[in-house]
């Protein structure tokens, strides 16, 4: 099964072609993103109504785009692209969109034109969850970090959802049986970095460049307090830690002086890291342990972070623990339409198109 799948919850807008094979392997033929990042960067976060306005420019090119790369037809000219194009489309099998999550606007052009299209082209059309599309973004095959197929991944299995918007634990028995277990109960912690971001004066997004500073440090004895660590619930709680920082930050400069050193920005960065990260394995490995399983997913932009990765293995091995980590190539990770088609191809459940919505405040059922 052939799938065009299409994302537009937030900044970014993307489209891709994704199949099935008849190993069961989730093979991506084309993911083509177009980002409004550089137009956010100079506000210094998302103006969600020029988020959508850069939507509707990009939303047909990116389509055209990943029907002709799906092909390896990249090369044609602009005329032949579109005709071309609307040949690729017959051999589709079926239309996936992300319906929510997400910034109205945003959803709104994703949806209306993968409605139009499952009505223009009599072709099924798929709502696409996306928080639980991140985590879907790892069943997707030839991952250059992690080579593996779709059977590797067994459940249940442990989801841990980490980005701008959201941090989420979830408990997985099937494809279509999971439980939400808790969340933040503020600030996701990608928004914590992008504000923390904002306060040390670094460039939006932050998230890359917290990490790109933090690993510049060996280590740090500054400690910033990781919040609800010892709670027994499996929520997140990042604002206060937020305010921790830019107290910090504040008595520095009045201490020593207005700018603050290199060192000194790598020390805070790598502290900042470490007091986010620490909860979120903490609290990930205590659920797997409760649940009685040994495999966990992540996903979400802030799971790009190689930093993240890599203590989260470093600690089941100090742990002793027989747990498997999942985490999509970095490519994957952030949003994109392929995670889309895999969700999609894996949880086929077609609906008719007058019924689909955007649902900005979609939840977990």
């Amino acid at each position: 099964m052939k799938i065009l799948a299409i994302e537009t919850s937030c900044d970014e807008t993307g489209a891709a072609v994704v199949e099935k094979d008849e190993k069961g392997l989730i093979k991506v033929l084309s993911n083509v993103i177009a980002t409004s990042s550089s137009l956010h960067a100079k506000t210094g976060g998302i103006i969600p109504e020029s988020a959508a306005r850069e939507q509707i420019k990009f939303m047909i090119p990116v389509i055209v785009a990943a029907l002709i790369e799906s092909k390896n037809k990249a090369k044609l000219s602009s005329g032949n692209k579109f005709k071309y194009a609307k040949h690729i489309l017959t051999s589709i099998d079926a239309i996936a969109v992300t319906h929510g999550p997400g910034l109205i606007g945003s959803l709104l052009v994703g949806v209306e034109t993968a409605k139009t299209l499952s009505f223009a082209l009599n072709k099924p059309i798929i709502p696409v969850h996306h928080l639980l599309a991140h985590l879907y973004a790892n069943f997707i095959g030839e991952i250059s970090n992690f080579k593996f197929q779709i059977s590797n991944i067994q459940f249940p299995f442990i989801g841990l959802i980490v980005s701008g918007g959201h941090t989420d634990l979830l408990y997985f028995k099937s494809h279509s049986n999971f439980k939400w277990l808790g969340g933040t109960r503020d600030d996701a912690a990608g928004e914590a970095l992008d504000k923390i971001g904002r306060i040390l004066g670094l460039p939006y997004p932050s998230g890359p460049e917290i990490e790109k500073r933090a690993n510049k440090i060996q280590g740090s004895t500054l400690k910033f307090q990781s919040p609800l660590i010892n709670s027994e619930d499996f929520d997140f709680s990042f604002s206060g830690l937020k305010t921790e920082v830019a107290r910090f930050i504040q008595e520095e400069r009045d201490r020593l002086s207005p700018e603050i050193g290199v060192t000194d920005l790598g020390n805070i960065c790598y502290a900042v890291q470490e007091a986010i990260f620490d909860v979120l394995i903490k609290k990930t490995i205590r659920a797997a342990k409760l649940y009685k399983t040994w495999t966990i997913l992540l996903g979400g932009g802030v799971s790009a972070n190689q930093t993240l990765r890599k203590s989260f293995e470093q600690s089941i091995i100090n742990n002793k623990l027989s747990m498997q980590i999942f985490s999509p190539e970095k490519k994957f990770a952030t949003d994109n339409a392929a995670m889309i088609g895999a969700y999609a191809l894996l949880n086929y459940k077609p609906v008719n198109w007058e019924k689909i919505k955007a649902q900005p405040d979609l939840y977990f059922d």
